[in-house]
């Protein structure tokens, strides 16, 4: 009967690094003694070093922290291929209804600038709704997209807007 028990049990681990009262754990500032005995120590002693208060945690003197004062670093986001076909998908569509691609069934580009525009609103919205989540490549990808997007949105509503202007000089 107490098998069946301890089949099901787990055990919970707090790993946080401050108490309710906003101390340091106990066995947090241990561990900290711990690694600075077994971690050489630096012969040019930094800004967030000449600070910090001996055992006290601190944003600047925190692990991984940055000495420059900025905001803390994010853990580096992974790459999604889910989201890179999705952004792949958006601009290909939208590139299309930039008559970058022929329609299949008539073999004539396709233009439809309002359509594209909403396209290049929503990778756009993505962007930014997106920001400071994305690994590196997966930004870089939506920049680039989105320029050549938007570049090729320009060119087309110039070179529209150029020949409706040529047609009303031509009508009588």
């Amino acid at each position: 009967m107490s098998e069946s028990k301890n089949e099901g049990t787990f055990k919970v681990v707090d790993r946080r690094l401050f108490t309710e009262d906003g101390e340091l754990r106990k066995e947090v500032a241990e561990q900290q003694d711990r690694e600075r005995e077994i971690a050489p120590r630096p012969s040019v002693p930094t800004t967030a070093d000449a600070d910090a208060k001996p055992g006290i945690l601190t944003p600047e003197s925190a692990p991984n922290a940055p000495t420059n004062g900025t905001q803390p670093a994010k853990e580096t986001a992974k790459r999604s291929p889910a989201f890179e076909n999705l952004i792949r998908s958006l601009g290909q569509n939208a590139a299309m209804l930039l008559g970058g691609y022929a329609d299949p069934r008539s073999g004539q580009p396709m233009l439809d600038l309002e359509g594209a525009r909403e396209m290049i609103d929503m990778l756009d919205a993505l962007r930014e709704k997106t920001i400071g989540n994305l690994a590196p490549e997966e930004d870089t990808l939506v920049i680039d997209i989105l320029g050549n997007l938007k570049l090729a949105y320009m060119e087309m509503t110039q070179a529209a807007a150029a020949a409706v202007q040529t047609k009303a000089k031509t009508r009588p």
